[in-house]
């Protein structure tokens, strides 16, 4: 028995103006058109749609959904593909809130993450850009710069520094938090360890450079307060230690 277009509706939650376009575009055709005008879809035509929407639940446009429906017929094969691609999403969204709790946690008990817990859950470029957006942007309108391009980020890399700097910034707050002196060995010590990873990983900063760095972050106000945000005092903290370590060179 043949459905209706409002039939196929009510079943799935597509709206009819959608079905319509899959229609219009080639992605659902229905199986046959009545005499009346009425599009009409059998089972093949539902499990199609089923398809459609598990691969729009992964975010896919509809064109790449359309070439892989017809590059694989077979319903198994696809829907053993959609759900081992649902199971990676369902894993990365679920390490992704358990991230969020632990840092809404932190932030309640006025604590900082577990550096090596911070950046769970990014595990594609696009994760980094939309963590960066809100930085990306700031710095293109101010600044006519950007964070990031439009290419594809080195995902490892962009964790392994994002742990090595959280890493450091937690040292420096637990510094300041302990009241000792921006001069002392051991502060020193973790801007030569923080600008030898740097370097090791494509960066040619000096110190003088990394003074004028946290300069900059002392007197721009969004990263002022992303410092601030983690410990009070820590912008001027951090750039009072860079500045006393580039004189030492």
């Amino acid at each position: 028995m043949p459905y209706t277009v409002k039939e196929v509706s009510a079943l799935s939650g597509v709206t009819v103006k959608t079905l319509h376009h899959y229609h219009k575009i080639g992605l659902l055709l229905p199986c046959e058109i009545s005499e009346a005008g009425y599009r009409l879809y059998g089972m093949k035509e539902l499990e199609r749609l089923q398809q459609i929407l598990f691969y729009r639940e992964l975010d896919l446009p509809l064109a790449q959904i359309q070439l892989l429906l017809e590059g694989e017929p077979d319903r198994a094969a696809i829907l053993s593909e959609q759900k081992a691609l649902l199971h990676e999403r369902k894993h990365r969204l679920e390490t992704m809130i358990q991230t969020l709790e632990k840092s809404i946690r932190a932030a309640e008990k006025g604590d900082t993450m577990n550096d090596q817990d911070m950046f769970k859950g990014f595990t594609s470029d696009e994760e980094w850009k939309e963590a960066l957006r809100e930085q990306d942007r700031h710095l293109e309108q101010n600044y006519g710069v950007r964070l990031v391009d439009d290419g594809p980020i080195d995902v490892p890399q962009m964790n392994e520094q994002a742990a090595e700097a959280a890493a450091f910034m937690n040292r420096m707050a637990k510094g300041l938090q302990e009241k000792v002196s921006h001069l002392d060995d051991s502060i020193q010590s973790l801007i030569v360890g923080h600008l030898a990873f740097l370097n090791e990983h494509g960066h040619t900063l000096t110190a003088a450079d990394f003074a004028g760095q946290t300069g900059f972050f002392l007197s721009d106000e969004f990263h002022r307060n992303m410092l601030e945000s983690q410990q009070t005092g820590l912008a001027y903290y951090l750039h009072a230690a860079a500045e006393a370590f580039a004189l030492r060179q």
